[in-house]
């Protein structure tokens, strides 16, 4: 197999990459923890794994945190990194996925009333897995934050588990000005203890660059503005349009045992009608959940609102609050601007903040924002 930094340089020859410093200083460190994982992985055949994997800090590969603005890169070294990792014991997992799973093995091991949930969900979760790649790592929910210090150190120091992830944001500003702060402040001490980090925050926003100028509100509904929002899922998930048939869909957990489907979901990108959306009874934690979980969202159909409509506007209204507070970029094919979209009638003024927003997303300042970031 081809290693990262090969296949890297093999991409940037191709042209199908720039020449871009700051990429190849984070490919660098990505393919010597890859050289170091697959020696471990020689040795584990051998029987030295647990010179190698064990409790001390000293024989343990460290772990990699890479962080950067959004559309720096990350997730295609990523896509390298774990695709050209010549070892099996690997997951690679949305960190939002990652949480949510963590929450339901935890609520399922305090169910058996065995004490401490914490150990043996981190051994369930290591089971078979020597690397584990995060995508996105971004905290803001009080309940991870309080958690993830304990579970961490677990599976990095009893487990053996080797950490790679990528974040918007470096270590110290992780859940900044969060409630009981100083409970999490323990992970980012773990982190710069058993990780090293990379900046990867050149000045090119490749994802901006590859959207070339693509409007995110397109208006009115009809075929030309379905194409453009359709050329945008390609362009930001690398997704050939010949294989639109084929798109993923996920089922999205919104705790409490339900789930939200959604018809598109790729590399952080999702798409949802807006009857789906906002024609069904949901609430804004449904909302925070979509806008957590991915950096862009797509949302077709948007009709004249107004009050014979006035349920789903407030649904509508929600869910945008959702996806600015989490700077999640929407695109939109609406049969109005923003402005005209409730023009008159009981509720058209409260919703002029809703246009407001709307407004401001389509800004170069705000998407130019990390997703989560404040």
């Amino acid at each position: 197999m081809t290693g990262m930094l090969a296949r890297y340089e093999a991409l940037v020859a191709a042209n199908e990459l720039r020449p871009d410093p700051d990429q190849r200083a984070a490919a660098l460190a990505l393919d010597a923890l890859q050289h170091s994982l697959e020696a471990a992985s020689n040795a584990r055949s051998t029987g030295f794994l647990s010179r190698l994997f064990g409790k001390s800090k000293a024989v343990r590969p460290r772990g990699l945190y890479i962080w950067g603005g959004v559309g720096r890169g990350k997730s295609m070294l990523m896509d390298l990194f774990v695709n050209t990792l010549g070892i099996s014991a690997k997951r690679r997992v949305h960190f939002h996925a990652f949480m949510l799973e963590v929450d339901r093995l935890i609520r399922d091991e305090r169910a058996k009333e065995s004490g401490d949930s914490i150990a043996p969900v981190a051994a369930r979760l290591a089971q078979g897995i020597r690397c584990l790649a995060f995508d996105e790592m971004v905290v803001t929910n009080t309940a991870d934050a309080a958690i993830m210090s304990r579970l961490f150190t677990a599976l990095i120091r009893d487990e053996g588990v080797i950490v790679v992830t990528t974040s918007n944001r470096p270590p110290r500003d992780l859940y900044k000005d969060g409630l009981n702060r100083s409970l999490f402040l323990p992970f980012i001490d773990l982190v710069e203890a058993e990780m090293d980090v990379t900046t990867l925050d050149g000045p090119v926003d490749y994802r901006l660059d590859r959207l070339g100028g693509i409007e995110t509100w397109h208006t009115p509904l009809g075929e030309n503005s379905t194409a453009q929002v359709r050329e945008a899922f390609y362009r930001l998930t690398d997704y050939k349009p010949e294989d639109a048939a084929h798109v993923p869909s996920a089922e999205l957990d919104l705790g409490g045992g339900r789930t939200m489907h959604v018809p598109k979901s790729l590399k952080g990108v999702a798409v949802f009608s807006f009857k789906r959306l906002c024609g069904e009874n949901r609430g804004a934690a449904d909302y925070l959940a979509i806008a957590q979980a991915y950096h862009t969202v797509i949302v077709v159909g948007i009709p004249i609102l107004g009050p014979e409509n006035r349920n789903e506007a407030l649904r509508f209204t929600k869910l945008v609050d959702a996806l600015y507070e989490n700077n999640v970029i929407l695109f939109a094919t609406a049969n109005a601007e923003p402005g005209a979209l409730y023009p008159t009638g009981d509720g058209s003024f409260e919703f002029a903040r809703t246009v407001s927003r709307l407004e401001e997303m389509q800004s170069a300042d705000y998407l130019a924002k990390g997703h989560g970031a404040h």
